[in-house]
């Protein structure tokens, strides 16, 4: 196989992957961005406690339903509100 042709298939996989990714949200791009600007400000001045408390909160005053966004969180590697930044964050990013 070409090199030129790998490279189509690559990018054509990546684009299938971010395709699935938006599919499975369950909030709005937008949402998610407000999410993501809430835990940066609020883990400036304190400290990760390795929870979803901060998050919680966050959904919570958005009428989110909470487990729904939960289990995507944990689904795409987080578990507490610092990991929603470090891994849920930047697959927006792909």
């Amino acid at each position: 196989m070409d090199k030129l042709k790998k490279k189509r298939l690559r990018a054509d996989y990546k684009k299938q992957e971010r395709q699935k990714f938006e599919e499975s949200l369950p909030l709005s791009r937008e949402l998610f961005f407000d999410l993501f600007d809430f835990l940066d400000v609020e883990l400036e001045y304190q400290a990760c406690q390795e929870d979803f408390l901060l998050t919680q909160t966050f959904l919570e005053e958005h009428n989110v339903d909470v487990e729904t966004v939960r289990d995507f969180l944990e689904a795409n590697g987080a578990y507490c509100d610092c990991e929603v930044l470090f891994n849920v964050a930047e697959r927006f990013e792909e």
